[in-house]
């Protein structure tokens, strides 16, 4: 796939899609792999814990974008930690559990597929794979801070983001003397700083503890992907890098998560995938990684042609849209599941 690095180029070469949107897309919930293979009891109560609250957003969605507000509800299943699960199994009792509890679920998403996005050629057979998460990795801006002496490796080359000044940038000769200790600092902080500092990858070792080279995203990283998906904010010329691939009843599940599409659309009368705003119903446990995610999404350079026109469309309807992604994102996060 040409131009690997960065997935704009949309007004150099091509036409800037407008890709369908929703006026809210729900996350409904999310499980790690170890909660799907184990038993259904805690499937099903996060699902009766969530079918009202789904009920209450729809409702807050047509208050304030009419009575034909448009809302599509998606569920993220977490495949690319862990692939040696079979996803016939899995999905079977997932959406068996969902529809007991009256739970609908248009989309169903790949975590695998915010890392490579299959893209099928003749016949449905994947012929190659977007990269879609180096792709994104090239946009990332990490702020800079006066003072730094650089001993550190930049992010882009440690995998690691944070929002200020972190502890211990002196000189490390000095370390066992207090008065050479300086605390991390926050950029932007008000009166005491709040810092972060987010692991987005890391190389992969082999058993004999050894690099092979190869990246290993982590969770935040592959959830702020998620969730840029959701709003509709990625492009590669021109095109949107993920469109949901239509799954009936009487289709049969691969053998592998890796035979599936990064989206499968369940529902066929559906409301669009992406959305101007996001609202992610997530168990308490997630607090530390949507925390993790909204430092991410901060730092990520969006094509503004994208952001644009998301926002010029917005307009259009009556919808007064910030341009800052995370302003559009919303969570609301369970006890007791």
């Amino acid at each position: 796939m040409e131009n690997a690095t960065g997935y704009s180029e949309a007004t150099e070469s091509a036409r800037l899609a407008r890709v369908p949107l929703s006026h809210m897309s729900i996350e409904v919930g999310h499980f790690y792999m170890n909660d799907l293979t184990n038993g259904e009891d805690r499937i099903r109560t996060q699902f009766r814990r969530i079918v009202p609250l789904v009920g209450a957003y729809t409702e807050i969605a047509k208050d304030e974008y009419g009575p034909r507000a448009r809302v599509s509800t998606c569920f993220l299943i977490d495949d690319y930690f862990r692939s040696d699960t079979n996803p016939g199994e899995i999905l079977r009792k997932l959406l068996g559990i969902a529809d007991e509890c009256g739970l609908r679920i248009d989309y169903l998403a790949r975590e695998a597929g915010c890392f490579e996005v299959p893209v099928a050629g003749p016949e449905g057979v994947s012929v190659t794979r977007i990269p879609l998460a180096d792709m994104v990795r090239s946009r990332i801006v990490p702020e800079p801070y006066e003072g730094t002496n650089g001993r550190r490796p930049p992010t882009l080359e440690s995998g690691w983001l944070c929002n200020g000044k972190r502890a211990n940038e002196g000189d490390s000769g000095q370390a066992m003397h207090e008065e050479s200790y300086t605390p991390p600092e926050e950029l932007g902080r008000r009166e005491h700083s709040i810092f972060l500092d987010v692991e987005m990858w890391s190389r992969r070792t082999k058993v004999n503890g050894r690099a092979d080279g190869h990246t290993k995203w982590s969770c935040p990283y592959l959830a702020s992907i998620w969730q840029l998906l959701r709003l509709g904010m990625l492009r590669m010329q021109g095109a949107p890098v993920v469109e949901p691939q239509p799954w009936g009843p009487g289709d049969e599940w691969p053998e592998n998560w890796w035979d599936m599409p990064a989206v499968l659309q369940l529902q066929p009368k559906a409301k669009p995938f992406a959305a101007y705003r996001s609202i992610s119903l997530l168990p308490k446990r997630y607090l530390k990684i949507e925390a993790a995610v909204q430092l991410i999404l901060d730092h990520i350079q969006l094509d503004d042609d994208v952001v644009d026109q998301i926002v010029s469309r917005g307009r259009e309807e009556g919808i007064i849209l910030p341009r800052k992604v995370t302003d559009r994102i919303g969570h609301v996060l369970l006890d007791g599941v």
